[in-house]
């Protein structure tokens, strides 16, 4: 046994073990799903927390949606065309309508965009739209966008789960009673206790077979363990520990899904900072990281290793470019070549890594630590509150930090955002300060490009340029975990980690007999 693999299982065997213990299931047609917290906002103009976006996109509609290769196909758009690079037509599904009965027409569309771009709602998404010159709607069924500039990443930002179309006239209080277009529609909600929802009979797309599903927020993932265990809620999803998860599994009630997933976590420099702006200082570094051990261990064996941001199934991403497997040999030689040698004690140079104090980062950190020191890098940790630490990351005050990429890398505007030298903070996510003359032009030339075989050409090249550079490494791709009660069938995890899968699941026997004593109850 390694050191280091000795350390992962030093730090496995401290977590958490859960007590037996039974309750009654939860009632026959409702799924209780449980959440770390409640959603800031489900007005789907405002709300960007992971919580709003995931229950907005079973309550709203965009104008397209996504399919498994991130590919645009039609959603409330039946079809579009692009006559210039400068205009954008959707021609709309006729007969479709609100949750409320009232049908949905270009007018709400424009008026969905245009209140954000407005001011009628002040909107964190407004600068997604700052490309629109004017929305005009000659019909009920057609609306044209006129833009500034070419924009090819509008399609992303208009599509299910990043916007949803709302009522014409939908104010500032819309959050309050939500009415969308999806395959759920809105109960109630009860800030930080929980979210109803039930099925949208007027749905023009998936009608589901789940009646209601109440979002119960569970103030910690032991809390949301036992909940599981006891039967009185149904579903979690990507919210507690990996080694909580085969003790879980082990229970008759419940069934542990995963899929690989989207979600990356990467391990970003400062490029500002004498010591790693040098290339072979973080190609060591990535060379001295056992991924594998830690994904095998650590993570449970629930997550894939990372050489790009986009996902695996992207239609832009590429494994051509340049690999980092364990390799501490050749962490030593490239740090020789960049001038530092092993000193008395065998320490080489110092670095300090910043985290948020949750305890998956804090263990991950750990083991970082370990193997970075077997190969002479002495890795200070520094642990803070997470609007502390994000403070300091936005800043760029840090020499290393590790974060997740969360649906924002699965459009590959993505290597614009977080690399392009005119995405420094807070124009963009260019933390590192990372700066290429040649991929600012090949990003550019992408963004522009309405030729899908340039496009892909152009982002094979810069991810290249990226693996060889590594102003960021990229760690993982995390699985998407569902653990959920053996009522709740046909339970099929998205690599993005969204709700969606409550579209088609359904309930099981059981509920279904305890469904119908209740509807023949005198």
């Amino acid at each position: 046994m390694t050191a280091s693999s000795g350390l992962l299982l030093a730090l496995a065997a401290g977590m958490l073990t859960l007590a037996g213990c039974s309750a009654p299931l939860a009632g026959p047609d409702t799924v209780v799903f449980l959440i770390e917290s409640s959603p800031a906002n489900l007005d789907p103009r405002i709300g960007t927390d992971a919580q709003s976006e995931h229950i907005d996109e079973l309550l709203f509609d965009g104008l397209v949606a996504r399919d498994a290769h991130y590919r645009f196909i039609p959603a409330l758009a039946q079809s579009w065309e692009q006559p210039d690079l400068r205009t954008l037509i959707f021609h709309l599904r006729s007969g479709v309508r609100f949750a409320d009965g009232r049908p949905l027409t270009a007018r709400d569309v424009a008026w969905s965009i245009d209140s954000m771009r407005n001011g009628t709602v002040i909107s964190p998404k407004a600068a997604a739209y700052a490309s629109i010159d004017m929305v005009k709607t000659p019909d009920p069924y057609t609306v044209i966008l006129h833009l500034i500039h070419p924009d090819n990443f509008l399609l992303t930002n208009l599509s299910t789960g990043a916007f949803g179309v709302v009522p014409f006239g939908s104010g500032r209080d819309f959050w309050h009673h939500p009415v969308g277009s999806g395959p759920f529609r809105f109960v109630s909600q009860q800030i930080d206790q929980d979210v109803v929802i039930e099925r949208n009979p007027l749905s023009w797309s998936v009608m589901p077979h789940i009646g209601r599903v109440r979002f119960a927020v569970a103030p910690d993932a032991i809390t949301m363990a036992l909940e599981l265990e006891k039967g009185s809620a149904d579903v979690a999803i990507n919210s507690l520990p990996m080694d909580a998860l085969p003790v879980l599994g082990r229970q008759p009630n419940l069934v542990v899904d995963d899929a690989p997933g989207s979600v990356i976590q990467y391990l970003a420099f400062n490029l500002r900072d004498p010591i790693l702006r040098q290339v072979r200082v973080r190609q060591a570094i990535a060379c001295a990281i056992n991924r594998r051990l830690i994904i095998r261990t650590l993570l449970g064996g629930h997550a894939q290793p990372a050489v790009s941001l986009l996902p695996r199934t992207h239609w832009a991403w590429s494994g051509d470019v340049e690999h980092y497997e364990y390799d501490p040999e050749r962490a030593r030689q490239l740090l020789d070549e960049a001038g530092y040698k092993p000193g008395a004690n065998g320490v080489r140079l110092h670095l300090t890594m910043k985290m948020s104090n949750d305890e998956g980062t804090r263990l991950v950190a750990a083991v970082l630590q370990q193997q970075l020191g077997q190969v002479g890098v002495a890795l200070d940790l520094r642990s803070f509150e997470f609007a502390t630490f994000y403070s300091d990351v936005v800043r760029g005050a840090f020499q290393m930090y590790s974060l997740r990429w969360i649906g924002g890398n699965e459009q590959p505007d993505i290597y614009s955002y977080a690399f392009s030298s005119a995405r420094f903070p807070p124009k963009g996510a260019n933390r590192g300060h990372y700066a290429n003359p040649q991929l600012d032009k090949l990003l550019d030339d992408a963004a522009e490009s309405e030729d899908m075989s340039r496009r892909r050409a152009d982002y094979f090249e810069a991810q290249q340029i990226l693996a060889r550079d590594l102003p960021a490494v990229n760690l993982w791709y995390l699985d998407t975990v569902v653990v959920h009660s053996r009522r709740l069938t046909n339970v099929v995890p998205t690599s993005s980690g969204s709700f969606t899968f409550l579209e088609t699941a359904e309930l099981g026997a059981r509920a279904a007999s305890l469904r119908q004593a209740a509807l023949h109850k005198p």
